[in-house]
């Protein structure tokens, strides 16, 4: 095994959903939370090319106000968006590197393989290119995030052996999912001797407020640590993992993960059987697999709001308040200048590229029967 994440605490600051201040990310709020999670010890730093303001954001909030060498900080190249020639492809890194302005990236990797995707990393030979960038001192770790099934993942790290870690969609809701098989690719990465950089451990949000049910079972267990510090344990318990990223979006999300993972020392028998009593409860409800990545809407034709619509619906689907459902959905898609689910063309573009694999114009057509 690398080791690569030997000297880095198991939480990361995912930095895809910071937080927001009149419709643009709030930097003074972001250098606060990258404030306390350094001082708790923390170092890891998860952004990308794709994250809209991101990069930007970290060089004021991180890079310009701390010592190089005193943290982790990873991107990504998604060379499957708006790219036709290698050149394009190649630019997201010289673009990530200004806009950064870190000189090199410890953490680089190629963004969200899998399916129709991976083709456009080997079209533009981007394999070699990162290999090139970590011998000039550019890059530090080369690897990929991956959205696939096992089976895809063994034919990559068989065809490309020299990544050294692969980021993995990893919680306690999918470790047994068909549609995600988090175990499968987990075991997978692990029996090529990857490390493994956790996404995902809360499901976009989803398994802080998860139903009333899963929520009693930890709140029996433990009434005075939160839900989603279940979700987070449950990812940084597993061996070979560098860290398990974490996107907080606002002060009080740092403060509880720094609360229980300060100290974290891994999960009791008696905590993992918890955590097994919720999997068999959430498997009973039929919620839409949506994590808010939000890779259909760059490809969505007639800008429909795909995620607004289906974070709605799945607010209906858990609390049965069609109201609160709908003011929901008109606040995040047409408040939001989406098209609603409605105007919906059946193009299949989305679903091409949803990590989810979520058959969305089905669940387009739901949203429209039980909200519009």
């Amino acid at each position: 095994m690398n080791n690569l994440g030997e000297n880095i605490k198991k939480l990361g600051f995912g930095l895809m959903r910071l937080p927001m201040k009149d419709e643009k990310i709030d930097i003074e709020q972001t250098k606060v939370m990258v404030d306390k999670f350094l001082d708790d010890g923390f170092t890891y730093f998860d952004t990308a090319w794709a994250y809209a303001g991101s990069e930007d954001a970290i060089r004021q909030a991180l890079v310009e106000r701390y010592p190089r060498e005193s943290y982790q900080l990873a991107t990504k190249n998604a060379a499957w968006i708006n790219c036709n020639t290698r050149d394009e492809a190649i630019s997201q890194f010289e673009t990530s590197l200004k806009q950064t302005g870190a000189g090199y990236f410890d953490f680089y990797l190629l963004h969200n393989l899998g399916e129709s995707r991976t083709q456009f990393f080997d079209k533009f030979d981007m394999w070699n290119f990162v290999k090139e960038k970590k011998e000039e001192g550019l890059i530090k770790h080369i690897g990929f995030s991956f959205h696939s099934t096992p089976e895809e993942l063994e034919e990559i790290l068989k065809a490309h052996p020299e990544m050294e870690f692969v980021q993995l969609q990893i919680n306690y809701a999918d470790w047994e999912n068909p549609a995600i098989q988090s175990r499968a690719c987990y075991e997978v990465a692990r029996k090529y001797g990857k490390e493994v950089v956790i996404m995902e451990p809360v499901k976009g949000g989803m398994l802080a407020t998860p139903p009333q049910p899963v929520v009693d079972i930890f709140k029996q267990a433990d009434p005075n640590t939160s839900v989603a510090s279940w979700a987070i344990k449950f990812a940084a318990n597993l061996e070979g993992v560098i860290t398990v990223l974490s996107g907080m979006s606002n002060v009080e999300q740092m403060e509880d993960n720094l609360s229980y993972m300060k100290d974290f020392d891994g999960l009791s028998e008696d905590e993992m059987k918890v955590i097994k009593k919720a999997q068999e409860e959430l498997s009973k409800i039929d919620i839409v697999p949506c994590t808010v990545c939000n890779y259909c809407a760059k490809v969505c034709p007639n800008n429909i709001g795909i995620s607004g619509s289906f974070t709605a619906l799945n607010q209906l689907i858990l609390y049965g308040n069609k109201a609160a459902a709908q003011h929901q959905e008109g606040w995040l898609v047409g408040g939001h200048g989406k098209q609603n689910a409605s105007e919906c063309l059946q193009c299949g573009e989305c679903e091409a590229v949803c990590p989810q694999h979520i058959h969305i114009i089905d669940q387009l057509k739901r949203v429209t029967k039980e909200l519009l």
